[in-house]
């Protein structure tokens, strides 16, 4: 009888492995599978056979013949997923861009690792950025040449992660299923949503994953969830089959085991190895307090700010230096807003003198009351001129302590209390550079039918014409520009002529006399990039080219083999949406 209880308790065993190992997470009407569910499976057989030995000969066999069948399917099983591994992932139809999935094939993984790093040095405009999510998201096969897959999945991790577009992350890692392929990416994607407190879109990720996750963390978080949504026996049956294989962790299985019932109170310690440690301790303890310091990571911050946890700064003392630099530091990374910075700025007292001579007198004061100082004597003051000489000094003593950020709500606010012709000369670049107004996004069109580039010809890249009819009209605006002795075209018009050529708009021959395109002004490293067919290392240049700067405001040469670049590759997309950019004028 006690044999057969045995023997029963391993098939039961080998059972429940085999269901939780090969079937989706999260799933209404399916069961679950474990944490990190890539274990080798042998761990099991021994721990089986272990258990075993002092059965007798015949259930030994039975359950090592049962064990080895059990491992056989697994074999078969997990050569069967690895023929059908995903090399292919991102979320745009190559033809959507007239790219192709061979667009990094033959591309040089040393050239793109040095381009990945250079492009990692900027804070990428839109549209650098806008090509960026084309380049990396469109299907295509990984490039082989000097680099290996994972590097290249990394690289696509690290500009995501710093892209911080989170629904395009989700986006990514649900719609290819690819959550152990970037574990990072996921790590990001669901402690950012838990440091903003909103653990419905952590969570949600698990939800919609159907492959077994490999990763220790993101097991642990999808275990959390499943608690989280009333699965408890799922979660329990999970929790105790991984510690069979090994699993210890005392922090979180004490707060676990609180959330199951099992304890009356939970260990009050706090940990902030994780935002989802950190978030245990405030889930199982109702009095929960943490007091944050300099050295406490940023996104413990975002979560305890978020979670309407910090304390008020109006509560601080004026002499408590280190908290209220801790709060600078704070405000800088938006955990506390700058109102209650600048309103706590009030607090300190000055003399009359102190205030006279405020442009000395705060040298001889600590950072803070300097900085306390500054601020309250701007606000006593109406000039123009003074305000802004005492506005960039506190700016630049923000800077200097690596704050710089702390002051700029509050400066576009008392920048915007200036008019534009009331500001000194010496002070113009200062004020343009930190008001930083918004460009109108909604600006018209003005058509110019004097100038090739401004005229309605270059609604051809928005498609409102017909290949016949810009030919036409084309031939008709060059045939008065070759009469009028006085036009020259610009650089504007040629990159609109060169444009059209690429897409095959014919253009009589006699006109070849009214321009000369000059094969210098394209860098040579682009033009091997293009010869060679490394369609995905030269949108990378250009996009390397571009970095932070708006297409508009880059000087008209650059623009010129940017869009070279375009027409040789034939992204007309890509290069249309940057055409309507730079050629019109708008008002």
């Amino acid at each position: 009888m006690k044999i057969l209880k045995l023997l029963n308790k391993k098939i039961l065993s080998i059972t429940l492995v085999c269901l939780i190992f090969f079937t989706p997470v999260f799933s209404e009407e399916k069961p679950i599978d474990i944490w990190n569910i890539e274990k080798k499976n042998n761990q099991v057989i021994s721990e089986t056979n272990i258990s075993s030995e002092n059965s007798s000969g015949t259930t030994q066999n039975s359950v090592y013949e049962l064990q080895t069948n059990k491992q056989t399917d697994t074999i078969k099983l997990d050569k069967e997923f690895s023929s059908k591994e995903i090399k292919i992932v991102g979320l745009y139809d190559p033809s959507e861009y007239g790219l192709s999935m061979d667009m990094w094939s033959n591309s040089d993984g040393n050239k793109l690792k040095n381009l990945f790093e250079n492009i990692n040095k900027f804070n990428l405009s839109d549209d650098a950025s806008d090509i960026m999510h084309i380049s990396l998201l469109t299907n295509a096969y990984s490039p082989t040449q000097n680099i290996t897959e994972q590097e290249f999945m990394s690289f696509k991790s690290d500009w995501l992660i710093k892209d911080a577009n989170l629904e395009l992350i989700e986006e990514y890692l649900i719609k290819n299923q690819i959550i152990n392929l970037h574990p990072n990416l996921t790590k990001y994607l669901v402690d950012t949503y838990l440091s903003e407190s909103n653990i419905k879109k952590s969570c949600e990720i698990f939800s919609k994953n159907s492959e077994p996750i490999q990763d220790e963390y993101l097991s642990k978080f999808n275990l959390y969830c499943l608690i989280n949504y009333g699965k408890n026996e799922e979660a329990q049956l999970i929790l105790d089959l991984k510690k069979e294989l090994g699993f210890e962790d005392s922090y979180y299985e004490n707060k676990i085991n609180y959330l199951f019932g099992y304890l009356d109170e939970p260990d009050k310690e706090i940990s902030t190895n994780s935002i989802l440690d950190f978030h245990l301790a405030h889930r199982t303890n109702s009095e929960f307090s943490y007091e944050p310091t300099e050295e406490t990571p940023k996104i413990i911050w975002k979560y305890l700010s978020s979670a309407n946890l910090l304390f008020k700064i109006q509560d601080i003392e004026i002499t408590d230096v280190e908290k209220i630099s801790t709060i600078e530091k704070a405000v800088n990374d938006k955990n506390y807003s700058e109102e209650e910075l600048f309103e706590f700025y009030k607090k300190f007292q000055f003399n009359i003198n102190q205030f006279l001579n405020a442009k000395e007198a705060y040298k001889s004061l600590s950072p803070i009351e300097g900085r306390a100082l500054l601020y309250q004597r701007t606000l006593l003051t109406e000039e123009p001129k003074i305000k802004l000489e005492f506005i960039k000094i506190l700016k630049d003593l923000f800077i200097s302590d690596e704050i710089g950020d702390a002051f700029d709500l509050e400066l576009k606010k008392f920048l915007s209390e200036i008019n534009l012709e009331d500001v000194p000369s010496n002070f113009t670049t200062f004020y343009n550079r930190n008001l930083n107004k918004k460009e109108t996004v909604d600006k018209k069109i003005k058509y110019n039918s004097k100038i090739l580039h401004q005229s309605k010809l270059i609604n051809y890249f928005n498609g409102d014409y017909a290949k016949s009819k810009i030919e036409e009209d084309l031939d008709k605006f060059l045939k008065k520009i070759k009469k009028d002795k006085k036009y020259f075209l610009s650089k504007k018009d040629i990159i609109f002529l060169e444009a059209l050529k690429s897409d095959g708009v014919e253009i009589s021959k006699k006109y070849d006399g009214l321009y000369e395109v000059k094969q210098s002004e394209m860098p040579a490293d682009i033009q091997t990039m293009i010869d060679n067919n490394e369609i995905g290392a030269a949108l990378l240049r250009i996009i390397e080219v571009i970095g932070p700067d708006k297409i508009e405001n880059i000087d008209e040469d650059t623009v010129y083999f940017i869009i070279n670049t375009l027409n040789q590759l034939n992204v007309d997309l890509i290069r249309n949406k940057l055409l309507l950019k730079v050629l019109p004028l708008k008002v």
